[in-house]
């Protein structure tokens, strides 16, 4: 063989190779979009600001704990796609937070669903942004084939948390916003499940509320929200609500002249938490 024939054959194979190598590279999914199984059931995630804002220590314009009015009312976390084996598919569609197709309801998104935090969060795709940002693009990706676009994920949050209104629920059980009044926790667990008709998730923080779920299934009818965390793996203990639990209220004008840094916002389930329904 000639070393023009041979030159002919390496460089055949090397296209054949080049070839092979392209049509690979072009059947392989891009890295961070495998596709994810779709959820199970929606978690509607609330918030009570009376526990939260008493970590604060530093205010800023877009820290809701910071407004010259206390918050005496939940706030709105997120609307989260779950699994029933307690895990959750996040960050499904790559697409980023888009402020501009949600301006409709951004008088609402303040009033209802702030950040209470200074820190800016996460996201998936756009790096450090906005608390909305990181909840559409970590959860609301993940939420079709109920949700299909950004306004839509936002608009059917506050729908929910309008219809299902948690302070006015426990409001008529005759559970009420105080600074020290203590209720028991299975009064609290039983009013919403009486109103609402499924049993809450509900995590605590000193003996405090921190946090209220409520869960639907994908056609948004009222379900049990799943017992514990349990497939979290290890629970930490300050989570855990005891037999008496409270809704506290906060002094924003303390909170004004606090020159200490607040925390680090931290993402809803990076921190164990103990869950609790009846």
């Amino acid at each position: 063989m000639t070393m023009a024939t041979k030159a002919a054959c390496v460089l055949a194979v090397w296209v054949l190779v080049a070839s092979g190598l392209c049509d690979l590279g072009s059947a392989r999914a891009p890295l961070g979009s495998k596709p994810q199984r779709e959820f199970d059931y929606f978690a509607l995630s609330l918030q009570w600001p009376g526990t939260i804002c008493a970590s604060t220590r530093h205010c800023c314009a877009t820290n809701g704990c910071c407004r010259s009015e206390p918050l005496q009312t939940f706030t709105i976390h997120g609307l989260w796609p779950d699994y029933d084996d307690g895990t959750w598919p996040s960050c499904c569609r790559r697409t980023q937070f888009e402020m501009d197709k949600i301006l409709p309801l951004k008088e609402v998104l303040d009033k209802y669903w702030p950040s209470l935090y200074c820190s800016k969060s996460g996201t998936c795709f756009s790096g450090k942004g906005l608390f909305w940002a990181h909840e559409w693009e970590k959860h609301g990706t993940c939420s079709a084939p109920v949700v299909q676009d950004e306004l839509q994920y936002f608009t059917l949050a506050l729908d929910l948390y309008s219809k299902y209104n948690v302070t006015e629920m426990l409001s008529s059980g005759g559970i009420q916003v105080s600074n020290g009044k203590e209720y028991a926790l299975s009064d609290v667990i039983d009013t919403i499940k009486h109103a609402f008709g499924g049993s809450p998730q509900i995590v605590c923080k000193r003996g405090s509320i921190e946090e209220l779920r409520l869960c639907f299934d994908k056609e948004l009818k009222p379900r049990d929200c799943l017992t514990t965390s349990l497939a979290n793996g290890s629970v930490s203990k300050s989570k855990h609500c005891p037999r008496y639990i409270t809704l506290p209220t906060y002094d924003p004008l303390v909170l004004a002249n606090s020159t200490v840094e607040i925390m680090t916002q931290f993402d809803e389930f990076d921190v164990p938490a103990a869950l609790y329904t009846a």
